[in-house]
């Protein structure tokens, strides 16, 4: 294991950081992450399509009913609180020392926790849009509507902020998370088995020599890192 001093010296010396993080980052706030041992993919569930295929734009069309019925129960955690790791984050960015937080998140945690330059590259439960006039309407609504939820002003289908298996991720904010990367002097990836592209794809970005990788289990980039920790991101930050 490496000493989290060593992790402390880079941070210290450094006020070009960028993060980028995946499910593992909101795990301590009790939110399930998708692929490990108890993740939502896992599930043994009651009905007959796996996560994969219910969180599918063609399912959402198709099958807007049983979508919105597990996208609720399964996707929504309104009463996560941020954990160590996203106040980290935020007192980082705070200090100017952290330029950007990258996620794949969709839970809000990190803007909740403070932080203000947040690049969602899946989007967020937190915006919700009408898909035929494009009234925006928050996450309470969504909660608080029976069944399918429908726009007040127009009745037409309300369809949530964040990015389904086949749909494409908004390219500004990849343009953008690539900026970041491409200039950082430190990158510190979190919380992700880096297996899900394109966005694992944008630690190719960094021509940096202080990459730092924090997850429960090896990820394909290991190689290339100069400090690996293999454990809980929330429980490492809190020791620093």
């Amino acid at each position: 294991m490496v000493d989290a001093e060593k992790l402390k010296d880079v941070i210290n010396n450094s006020d070009n950081i960028v993060f980028f993080g995946g499910a593992g980052v909101s795990t301590a706030s009790n939110i399930p992450d998708f692929r490990s041992a108890d993740g939502l993919y896992s599930e043994t569930s009651r009905v007959k399509y796996s996560p994969e295929e219910m969180l599918s734009h063609d399912f959402f069309m198709s099958h807007t009913e049983e979508f919105y019925e597990f996208y609720k129960s399964r996707m929504i955690y309104k009463d996560a609180k941020p954990n160590e790791a996203h106040e980290y984050l935020a007192r980082l960015e705070e200090a100017e020392k952290l330029k950007a937080v990258i996620t794949q998140n969709i839970d809000g945690l990190h803007q909740m926790a403070g932080s203000k330059t947040v690049l969602e590259l899946h989007g967020s439960v937190h915006r919700n849009y009408c898909m035929k006039c494009g009234k925006f309407f928050d996450l309470d609504y969504i909660i608080k509507s029976e069944g399918v939820p429908r726009c007040d002003k127009c009745n037409s289908i309300v369809k949530p902020d964040v990015v389904l298996y086949q749909e494409s991720l908004d390219t500004n904010i990849l343009q953008e998370s690539v900026n970041y990367i491409a200039k950082a002097d430190v990158l510190i990836v979190g919380g992700t088995s880096l297996s899900v592209y394109p966005a694992a794809g944008l630690v190719n970005y960094y021509r940096g020599d202080k990459l730092i990788l924090i997850n429960k289990t090896p990820t394909p980039y290991d190689n290339r890192a100069n400090l690996i920790f293999y454990e809980n991101i929330a429980e490492l930050f809190s020791k620093l």
